[in-house]
């Protein structure tokens, strides 16, 4: 199965990773790390380019 990689997230397309990074951002997917106090990290811009999967090289 390939997999798209980008940050924080892996996914199965572009649009998972875009849909991933757009919840982070609005706060409305994913929770809390507990111990950190800090403001959330924002997440870094997609680059110019459509993310592509790659495949398992053994």
């Amino acid at each position: 199965m390939s997999r798209v990689t980008f940050w924080n997230w892996i996914g199965r397309s572009h649009d998972d990773i875009a849909q991933a990074r757009e919840d982070w951002m609005n706060g409305s997917r994913f929770g809390e790390v507990k111990g950190y106090d800090g403001p959330p990290i924002p997440a870094p811009e997609l680059p110019p380019t459509h993310l592509k999967a790659r495949g398992r090289v053994r």
